[in-house]
């Protein structure tokens, strides 16, 4: 098992936030990591996303399923390399509201299957700076809607 863990303080309530990472069809005019995301974020439903990562920001293509949706708090979904077991991830947005009505975003990824030995440092050196890009932008876009 391997995650990848990242938090960022944003100045604004939880919901807000919530209805901007929800907001699947503006990802393209936002977000630098996950670009496109087809489907709804409705447990059980299927999700087509596009990350854009590494040091050429080459596209790569998933087909997670959404395991958990609870607005303003909670967003998962879980998703696979070809087949289970051998690379599998948990993706995890969580919103923690802080005493002063402000939100805590920790994104997260756990990785587990018989690959996560190989792919560890790759995902450290291509996957956590799209992490960190995505939660600055989300955190500029919902400070600017304040």
């Amino acid at each position: 098992m391997h995650e990848l863990r990242t938090t960022v303080d944003i100045q604004a309530p939880p919901n807000q936030v919530w209805t901007i990472l929800t907001d699947f069809a503006a990802y393209p005019e936002w977000n630098p990591f996950i670009r496109e995301v087809r489907g709804e974020p409705i447990a059980g439903r299927s999700l087509n996303i596009s990350v854009f990562c590494g040091p050429k920001a080459q596209r790569r293509n998933f087909w997670p399923r959404v395991l958990l949706s609870e607005a303003p708090r909670e967003l998962r979904w879980q998703g696979r390399l070809l087949m289970s077991g051998l690379l599998n991830g948990e993706h995890r947005f969580k919103l923690v509201q802080r005493s002063d009505g402000t939100t805590r975003l920790v994104h997260s990824e756990c990785f587990t299957g018989m690959l996560v030995p190989f792919f560890r440092a790759r995902l450290e050196r291509e996957a956590r700076p799209g992490f960190e890009a995505m939660n600055a932008a989300l955190k500029s876009r919902a400070e600017r809607r304040r």
